[in-house]
């Protein structure tokens, strides 16, 4: 058996996420108030009170996400109500850099950093690169590796993260993303387009993933204590190294949520948690397994 614990990604960010935690744990807190002395910045302040448009920025939301995973983390741990034996850590994007420093691969700290980082990289990749993002669903991978071929005209379209069966998410250009919304609605499938800074996961992220391998290279790594699944290649992580290779490629290459989970999630021995904030993680968790045991720490209430 094993306690996998979810850590969710940019996207899960919501005006007032951690407060209640922040209200009622004192570990919480101190995640809280330790994030602003190393960011110079009232992070907090943005998380509980907004607005919308400055958390939403990806430089302000991959942090704002972090710090609010690991404070549940702690306010769970303090209140004896988070699993300690058999861990295992899948986070889904900027969720990764969670579940790495919970299996002890980074400091608190330096993943504070290194998420700020990767925040400013890829705003400015996304600024430099007029793009977009689309959601197919209904469709498989050979369906979009179709859409995607036939729709990209010379311009950058390609997967971006299998998020669940029938669900993917597609990058590029924005004209090659406009012209796959209609050819996939042609197609009987459902395409929505999103409201996103950029293509993450693709090639036009490039000048985010150098700048990104500059500033792994300035933390230290240790082994992960416990498994953490890579986004990239769905499989555990190993050595530093080959984490830090990873977590470059994983701002170009497609996200495969899918394929972490799909074993995970069919195994009736597992146990599943969900970090604060949201239930993103939780349901597409479900779409592989209606019947897997998950319990969702998006409110303070659960540790009642």
């Amino acid at each position: 058996m094993a306690n996998i614990i979810l850590c969710p990604g940019q996207g899960a960010q919501i005006v007032g996420m951690g407060r209640d935690y922040f209200e009622k744990s004192d570990a919480a807190r101190k995640v809280f108030e330790s994030a602003g002395n190393v960011l110079g910045f009232d992070l907090a302040k943005l998380c509980f009170e907004g607005p919308d448009v400055e958390l939403n920025k990806t430089d302000i939301s991959q942090p704002a996400i972090y710090v609010t995973s690991i404070a549940c983390h702690a306010a769970a741990s303090a209140a004896g109500k988070m699993p300690t034996a058999d861990l295992q850590f899948a986070g889904l994007s900027l969720g990764e850099y969670t579940a790495l420093h919970l299996a002890g691969v980074f400091s608190f700290e330096d993943g504070l950093k290194l998420v700020r980082a990767r925040g400013l990289a890829m705003q400015r990749a996304a600024e430099a690169n007029p793009s977009t993002m689309v959601a197919v669903m209904g469709a498989d991978e050979p369906a979009i590796e179709k859409l995607c071929a036939d729709c990209a005209q010379g311009e950058v379209l390609v997967p971006a993260n299998f998020n669940a069966p029938g669900q993917i998410v597609v990058s590029g250009n924005v004209n090659a993303c406009a012209r796959l919304t209609d050819a996939a609605s042609a197609a009987g499938f459902r395409a929505i387009p999103l409201t996103v800074a950029g293509a993450f996961h693709s090639p036009l992220m490039q000048a985010g993933a150098d700048a990104m391998k500059v500033e792994l290279e300035r933390v230290t790594f240790n082994p992960p204590r416990s498994t953490v699944y890579s986004n990239v290649t769905a499989r555990p992580h190993t050595d530093p190294a080959s984490i830090r290779a990873l977590l470059v490629d994983q701002i170009i290459k497609p996200v495969r949520w899918e394929q972490t989970l799909a074993p995970l999630a069919n195994d009736p021995a597992h146990k599943f948690v969900e970090l604060a904030p949201g239930k993103v993680l939780t349901g597409l968790l479900k779409k592989q397994n209606r019947r897997a045991e998950v319990q969702s720490l998006a409110s303070a209430d659960a540790l009642a």
